[in-house]
């Protein structure tokens, strides 16, 4: 049996993490899967396990400072009912798992499983969502394709937990999401596509493109959106090419039992090349 502690408060989960060598755990969805034991037994942790999920102080959704700041144990059914999540980060939860999942998983656990198919990742990284890390006496505030530094990992210090998100609070007039799976509910991606616009008087004032399960980590390049912003979207048809060829050079998928890397390049492109070109009407 392992040890666990559950603290009454955040202050209280720090000054415990800072003292012990534990399992931060809020929903445990993926937890309970990657420490799984033989069928009906209790999962085999390798640490106490410090729970954090009841904690009143990392369920908090507000908007402050033109952020809007999400507590890292708010549940995703929590944020599809908040009128103050922005929608593509919706619809990609929307697509996540079935409803007794995301009724316990966290945005937090989310992020940092820091899984290449991270359903939140996409959207979070093109609304250049940044991670507060707090510890008893100190607290960090990086953007979010810092703290991942690869599958599976990420910047989460021995004695710190992750406590909020921060999105900027700006708005977008046109977006696109699409999650390819082998079956609507209950899987992980295959492939991810998140694009975000701001079209005025058909002129491109800013564009953010992700892609996810098609790399190590999430990818978004602000080179290659650069040099979109400013263009007519009349003269898309005649630079998606280009475009395109410059995002398949960071588009490198693996064959998995969920999908080979040619399909997932394939549709990559595809959705690519659909976003760009529909920027009009979508």
């Amino acid at each position: 049996m392992v040890n666990s502690y559950r603290p009454k408060y955040l202050n209280e989960a720090l000054k415990i993490r800072g003292e012990k060598n534990v399992i931060p755990l809020a929903g445990g969805t993926d937890l309970m899967v990657r420490f799984r034991n033989i069928s009906g037994a209790i999962p085999k942790f390798d640490k106490p396990v410090l729970f954090i999920g009841h904690l009143d102080e990392l369920k908090n959704i507000e908007i402050e400072n033109n952020f809007v700041k999400i507590g890292s144990s708010t549940t995703l059914t929590s944020l599809l009912d908040s009128e103050n999540i922005p929608s593509i980060l919706k619809s990609a939860i929307s697509n996540m798992a079935a409803p007794t999942i995301r009724n316990i998983g966290t945005i937090g656990g989310n992020i940092c499983n820091a899984s290449p198919a991270g359903d939140t990742l996409p959207p979070l990284y093109i609304l250049d969502a940044k991670i507060v890390l707090s510890s008893i006496d100190n607290q960090r505030i990086i953007p979010i394709d810092k703290f991942i530094i690869g599958p599976g990992r990420n910047d989460l210090k021995d004695d710190e937990l992750l406590t909020k998100i921060l999105i900027p609070n700006k708005k977008f007039n046109k977006e696109f999401y699409k999650k390819l799976g082998t079956r609507k509910a209950m899987a992980l991606s295959k492939i991810s596509f998140a694009g975000l616009a701001e079209i005025e008087d058909d002129k491109i004032e800013d564009i953010r493109i992700a892609f996810g399960a098609v790399a190590p980590k999430i990818v978004r390049s602000r080179t290659i959106e650069q040099e979109i912003i400013g263009h007519n979207i009349n003269e898309i048809n005649e630079l998606s090419y280009s475009i395109v060829k410059e995002y398949s050079e960071f588009i490198c998928p693996i064959d998995d039992q969920r999908s080979s890397s040619i399909y997932r390049k394939q549709i990559s492109i595809k959705l690519l090349d659909y976003f760009l070109n529909n920027l009009d009407n979508i």
